[in-house]
């Protein structure tokens, strides 16, 4: 019987860093524990799951594609959630709502039926751009309004940001547990977890059944992507994945995102120097590393107002090696 499974809720906005926390948390897994992540996105392909990627027993992760997880009574929560528990039952859970999402919402859920009593939820962590935030700019009001249930706030980013800057910083948010961070580098003892966690009973649990159809990819044509975009609540995201034998320039696709005006930018490519992966929010440059994920090419950007989808599928096939 799934009980009491300590679950954490890693919320902030937009490119604070939710991800980097998460990976850096999933390196000290304990060998004999088994975790699983569920990940919400805005966009549809599924990049945050690819990025964490780790080739290692014991840990799983799942995502909820599109949108926000503001509508969590819905059936692709639902089932996401209950699918993860059931294949893996986890000894940690860790859950990442989109930043466009709303977590106080997200916390409400997850403390009813039918999670009551198998999840234990622990005092929520929210990450913050600590070089937005000393750019004078504005935390969103659906985290803002968070705050109140945070029990730390990670403010990442911040190896560039002075004591003044700090000191500025700090004094405009309430008086919660707080570290400075580069890279979501974050000690997995300094987590808030809630000081006891009693037994409740939980016979009422049915897990949802697995309606998901979509357990594969069939490629028609392994030289036309898979193309997804939506427009949701605050913005419109276009995505896009292709089979994982074409390579693709990468002094090509840096230029293609150098020339877009997109807010926010995730992916991971298969190039002439391996896969890497690349990681953007604006008005900051993209970021690169190597990445462990090898199943496919995806990239995924996030505007605005939306784009067209066929000149910016041309703008990425062009980028391929032939």
């Amino acid at each position: 019987m799934l009980q009491n499974i300590p679950t954490h809720l890693i919320a902030g906005p937009l490119g604070a860093g939710k991800t980097s926390v998460l990976r850096s948390l999933l390196a000290q897994r304990p060998a004999q524990e088994r975790w699983a992540v569920l990940i919400n996105e805005f966009g549809q392909v599924g990049l945050d799951a690819a990025l964490l990627s780790r080739d290692e027993p014991g840990l799983q992760i799942a995502e909820v594609a599109g949108g926000c997880l503001c509508c969590v009574n819905g059936v692709p929560f639902q089932v996401g959630l209950g699918r993860l528990l059931r294949r893996i039952e986890p000894h940690r859970l860790f859950i990442e709502p989109s930043g466009l999402g709303h977590p106080l919402q997200l916390l409400e859920q997850l403390r009813q039926t039918p999670w009551r009593g198998v999840l234990a939820v622990q005092p929520m962590v929210m990450v913050l751009d600590a070089q937005a935030l000393a750019r004078g700019e504005a935390l969103p009001e659906v985290h803002t309004c968070a705050l109140s249930e945070a029990g730390l706030l990670v403010i990442n980013k911040s190896a560039t940001v002075g004591d003044s800057q700090r000191l500025l910083i700090t004094s405009k948010l309430p008086e919660i547990e707080r570290l400075w961070t580069n890279h979501g580098e974050i000690v997995f003892h300094n987590l808030p977890f809630a000081e006891s966690i009693h037994p409740v009973e939980n016979s009422a649990f049915d897990r949802p059944v697995d309606t998901d159809a979509n357990m594969g990819v069939l490629w028609k044509d392994i030289h036309s992507p898979i193309l997804q975009a939506a427009e949701g609540e605050g913005g419109w995201s276009i995505g896009w994945r292709w089979h994982p034998s074409l390579q693709f320039s990468s002094a090509r696709i840096r230029a293609m995102l150098e020339r877009e005006p997109w807010k926010r930018a995730k992916g991971v490519i298969h190039s002439e120097a391996g896969w890497t992966s690349c990681n953007g929010l604006a008005p900051d440059p993209v970021a690169w590393q190597t990445s462990h994920w090898r199943k496919d090419t995806r990239l995924e950007l996030i505007f605005d107002q939306p784009q067209e989808a066929e000149r910016l599928t041309q703008a990425f096939s062009a980028c391929l090696l032939a």
